[in-house]
């Protein structure tokens, strides 16, 4: 699943946007592309290859991935074989980045961030709806930067907290991102460390809530070192995160709506989704089309697939994600995923990008080793 859910304006020169808007009817919903969304184009007569190799996250979009749309694809193209390389976006990057030379992956579907340190890695080729129709459907809002990629669904970020426990121990309900520096939360929350988008994000939207911003991080930090202090040791990844609170070794924690619905829903934990007053930013799974691929033509038709209105549904339904198309929702399902996107922050990820490498040096330099000091 490994990390972001309409008209609102995201991701600074990266991405225009990335949102949709729900409409609930009698027995039904509508999410609505953004002002400015294309026509579709006229059908693609691509002929694909016999193989596709395709990178993304492990869990359960690794599951959805290989027991419905595998499937589904198959039964329109029987001869394409399709091999699927697990792990979180940054690894895929890094995997694509060290085959520049003679590519083995195809197609990734990874988190905005890493596409765009991809993108200035000029690892991903141009995108056009020419070949993939379904893009045409996607809104203005939505397109990525030098159509190196094409959005696929979204997901807000938040705070996550078990409801029974803080209400069994008198803790507050999160409504700031500050909240998370309170000392009654040492020993009731976990987070990940800053080179994960769930402790980077929290980390900069801490620094909005105290006056900065991604292009200044200084309050993030300063909030981050209060934080580290109430650890016993910051997460390497979303499944500690998960894991830690299955065990009820935290009550909190901060990363996707998406996640904290299927974590509720999968283990039966009370788990409640909030997006503090400050706001918060989206976080986009972008599929993109590695430059020099082997199999062009069958990742080109097989990213048209995932904007198809039935792959969108399944993504909405089943790991509560988004949709990044205009297409029809169970009214259940449409509220279930529904959030105020006038909170929606900006971030501009061409500075993240830039500015990663010197946040992980200072997070290690300045951070790690307050863990455990409070």
């Amino acid at each position: 699943m490994l990390s972001a859910i309409s008209a609102v304006t995201l991701f600074g020169s990266i991405l225009a946007g990335c949102g949709s808007n729900s409409e609930s009817a009698a027995g039904k919903s509508t999410t609505t592309p953004a002002p400015g969304a294309a026509t579709p184009a006229a059908k693609a007569t691509l002929q694909p290859e016999k193989e596709l190799v395709i990178g993304g996250n492990g869990a359960t979009v690794e599951k959805l991935m290989k027991d419905d749309i595998f499937p589904k694809f198959n039964k329109k193209y029987p001869d394409v074989k399709i091999t699927y390389v697990s792990g979180v976006s940054t690894e895929l990057v890094a995997k694509v980045k060290a085959q520049k030379a003679a590519p083995q992956i195809d197609m990734t579907v990874i988190e905005g961030g890493e596409q765009e340190s991809g993108r200035v890695e000029e690892l991903w080729d141009t995108l056009s709806d020419k070949d993939i129709p379904n893009m045409a459907k996607v809104g203005a809002d939505l397109k990525v930067k030098d159509n190196s990629g094409v959005a696929v669904n979204f997901t807000p970020m938040g705070i996550s907290y078990n409801s029974e426990m803080v209400k069994a121990k008198g803790l507050p309900v999160p409504e700031s991102w500050n909240d998370l520096t309170k000392p009654e939360l040492k020993g009731n929350i976990t987070l990940t460390e800053i080179s994960s988008n769930f402790g980077r994000s929290a980390t900069i939207m801490m620094a909005y809530a105290n006056g900065g911003s991604e292009k200044n991080m200084d309050a993030g930090f300063e909030k981050l070192k209060v934080i580290a202090g109430y650890l016993p040791t910051f997460a390497k990844s979303a499944a500690q995160l998960q894991q830690n609170l299955q065990d009820k070794t935290a009550a909190y924690t901060a990363w996707t709506m998406a996640r904290s619905i299927v974590q509720k829903k999968e283990s039966g934990l009370p788990l409640e989704f909030v997006i503090p007053k400050e706001g918060a930013n989206l976080v986009p799974n972008v599929a993109t089309l590695v430059k020099g691929a082997p199999h062009p033509n069958a990742a080109k038709l097989f990213t048209d697939f995932l904007l198809s209105d039935e792959v969108q549904t399944m993504y909405a339904t089943k790991l509560y994600y988004n949709p990044a198309v205009n297409v029809k929702l169970p009214e259940d399902t449409a509220k279930l995923i529904d959030f105020d996107r006038k909170k929606v922050v900006q971030f501009d990820y061409e500075v993240l990008s830039k500015n990663t490498k010197a946040w992980l040096d200072r997070f290690n330099k300045e951070v790690a080793p307050l863990v455990g000091k409070k």
